[in-house]
C-alpha cells in the first residue's frame, strides 16, 4: 500500500500544476462538481473540510439553500463557506450554486437484488465508483494539461516513469505503452534504484510519477530528485494538491475519489490508464511516421507472441 510523506521542504510552487479549473472562464461551472470537490479534499481542513462534504452531501438540493444555510449545515460560518468555494475554484457561493444547478441529473443504475451475496454487492460498488471516476475526468483533467504533458514527453532525450504499491502496475503499463510508440522509457521496479535513476537524469528528460495519494514517499523523492537535475516532473495522481504535486510541473489528476473498503484505489487505477491510454494516442499523433512505425513493431512483437 502507499505510504504517508514528510511535508516536502520549502519550495516556489510549480507554474500553477495543481490548480482547479478556472471558474473565470466557465470551465468549473461546467464540470463534474463532485469530482471537482473530491480531488480538493485531501487538501482541506476543519470547517473547509466541512463545507465541501456538505456539498457533496446536498447534491443538487444545494440550489436550494443560502449561504447560511450551508453554514449552518457545516457547522461553520458563512464566511467559511465562501472561503472553502474559493478554495474550490469559485470565485464565491454563487458561482458554486451555479455549478450545481448546471449538474446533469445524475443517472442511477439498477440496484442490484443482491440476495445476501457479497460478490454480488462487491461488483455493484466497484462498477458504480468505476462510473464516477470516469465521469469526473472531465472535471479534474483540462484537455490543455493533458497536452501539455504530452507534448513534454514528446520533446523528452528519455522519460522515467515511477509508481510503487498499488500505483506500480499503473506505472509499467505506462512504460509499455510510451515505448510502443517510440519514446525511450525506464521503469526500475525497485524504488532505489528508481531514484537513483531520477538523480542521474539529465534535463532533457521527464520523469513521470504516478501515486494516487500523491504522497509515497519513494514516489514522491524520485519526483523531488529528477526536478533537482532540471528534468520536467509530470504527476498522475488522484489529488490537487499532495507532496508530489508539489514537486511537479504539469499534474494530470483523475480519479480522486471519497469511498469506503479502498475502492478509491481501483477506481483511480482505472481512470490513470485512461489518461495514460488519453497520452499515448496524443504522443503517436505528435510521433508522426516514426511514433507509426514503432506502434507497427510493437503489434509485430506481439503478435510473434500469440498463438
Amino acid at each position: 500500500m502507499e505510504q504517508n510523506s514528510k511535508p516536502p521542504p520549502p519550495s516556489p510552487p510549480p507554474p500553477s500544476p495543481s490548480s482547479p479549473p478556472s471558474s473565470s472562464g466557465g470551465s468549473a461551472r461546467s464540470t463534474d462538481l463532485p469530482a471537482l470537490v473530491r480531488a480538493h479534499l485531501p487538501a482541506l481542513r476543519g470547517a473547509e473540510e466541512r463545507v465541501a462534504r456538505t456539498v457533496l452531501e446536498q447534491g443538487a438540493a444545494l440550489v436550494g439553500l443560502s449561504v447560511s444555510e450551508v453554514a449552518a449545515l457545516a457547522g461553520t460560518a458563512p464566511s467559511s463557506v465562501v472561503r472553502a468555494c474559493q478554495r474550490l475554484g469559485f470565485r464565491g457561493f454563487q458561482e458554486l450554486k451555479i455549478a450545481a444547478a448546471r449538474q446533469a441529473p445524475a443517472s442511477v443504475a439498477e440496484p442490484v437484488d443482491s440476495g445476501g451475496d457479497p460478490a454480488a454487492r462487491a461488483l455493484s460498488a466497484t462498477l458504480a465508483a468505476t462510473r464516477e471516476a470516469l465521469d469526473g475526468l472531465s472535471a479534474t483533467l483540462p484537455a490543455e494539461r493533458l497536452g501539455e504533458a504530452a507534448r513534454l514527453l514528446h520533446a523528452a532525450s528519455r522519460v522515467l516513469v515511477v509508481g510503487a504499491g498499488l500505483s506500480a502496475p499503473v506505472a509499467t503499463d505506462t512504460a509499455y505503452r510510451l515505448r510502443a510508440v517510440g519514446r525511450p522509457v525506464d521503469a526500475p521496479a525497485d524504488p532505489l534504484t528508481a531514484q537513483l535513476s531520477a538523480g542521474l537524469l539529465p534535463d532533457s528528460a521527464v520523469c513521470l510519477a504516478v501515486s494516487h495519494t500523491g504522497a509515497t514517499r519513494s514516489t514522491v523523492e524520485a519526483a523531488r530528485r529528477a526536478r533537482l537535475q532540471g528534468a520536467a516532473v509530470i504527476a498522475l495522481t488522484s489529488y490537487v494538491r499532495s507532496p508530489l504535486t508539489e514537486a511537479s510541473d504539469v499534474v494530470l489528476v483523475a480519479g480522486g475519489q471519497d469511498l469506503v473498503l479502498g475502492l478509491e484505489a481501483v477506481a483511480s487505477r482505472l481512470a490513470h490508464l485512461v489518461v495514460v491510454d488519453a497520452l499515448t494516442l496524443a504522443l503517436l499523433e505528435l510521433g508522426g511516421a516514426p511514433a507509426r512505425r514503432a506502434l507497427e513493431l510493437s503489434a509485430d512483437v506481439t503478435a510473434d507472441h500469440t498463438y
